[in-house]
């Protein structure tokens, strides 16, 4: 029956050409960029939640257990459903250290300690001298936290708060398994601002100009200081208008600088 062979033959084809099309797709992302999200007072994650979903964006969350809106820290167990329903979704975690501490200076000699003061936690806003097993200590507490709740091992990746640094804290860090992310110039979002002075419109308008294929942006699920939230008003708008200048958006997980520390520490 020649009328079925070509009908069939013609079904091969379609189904072939589909499956090249996929894989066309899945590797065509020529301009990406890698979207992260610092932890917060986690009064927009919720929203945060829903843009990404509906605009199929993947991005990595730097998780610190911060105080919330709601009373508790971002890595309790109110927020636990949340952060398993991101890692179901396709998400990727990493440590933003579990105290949010902040480095503040190196101290002097032969092995590494740090002037380090935590903003989250009962000894917010105290100064202390940490060596690099204690520091070590707290990146890792964030990153076995979001996996006990999650489900899924986190990226062996850290930022610190403020991206603030050292190279003697970045070799600690280095060192006990875990490579820094900060970010690029034109990827910081602005969300922190005041709003006074960075209006939404304003800072929308920045990122659309500015950002540039590979770079890595960063904003937070949530800032106290900033009386206009960013993330309701601009967020969703930014997506979508990089998006038309043919941006694609992938995870820390494919960024070329950590694949490979990514490959080997996993």
């Amino acid at each position: 029956m020649p009328g079925a062979k070509a009908a069939a033959a013609s079904v091969l084809l379609v189904a072939a050409g589909a499956l090249s099309t996929g894989a066309i797709a899945q590797g065509s992302c020529a301009k990406p960029l890698y979207l992260s999200f610092d932890t917060g007072h986690m009064g927009v994650a919720p929203l945060v939640a829903e843009v990404l979903k509906r605009q199929d964006v993947r991005v990595t969350f730097f998780a610190a257990a911060e105080r919330t809106q709601t009373g508790g820290d971002s890595l309790d167990s109110q927020w636990a459903p949340w952060w398993k329903a991101r890692a179901a979704e396709g998400h990727e975690f990493a440590s933003h250290t579990y105290d949010h501490a902040y480095w503040r200076g190196d101290l002097k000699g032969i092995a590494p300690r740090f002037r380090i003061q935590p903003s989250a936690g009962a000894f917010a806003g105290r100064q202390f001298t940490w060596d690099a097993e204690q520091y070590c200590a707290d990146i890792a507490k964030a990153s076995e936290r979001l996996q006990h709740i999650t489900g899924k091992k986190p990226l062996p990746l850290f930022r610190a708060p403020g991206g603030k640094t050292s190279p003697k804290l970045l070799a600690a860090a280095k060192a006990c398994g875990y490579e820094h992310v900060g970010w690029s110039p034109a990827g910081f979002l602005g969300d922190e601002l005041p709003s006074e002075q960075f209006s939404n419109e304003k800072l929308l308008q920045q990122a659309l100009d500015r950002i540039q294929p590979g770079d890595i942006l960063v904003a937070h699920l949530g800032i106290w200081s900033r009386k206009d939230p960013w993330a309701p008003a601009v967020l969703e708008p930014l997506i979508v208008g990089l998006k038309a200048k043919g941006f694609c958006f992938e995870t820390l997980r494919q960024h070329p600088a950590y694949r490979a520390w990514i490959a080997s520490h996993s």
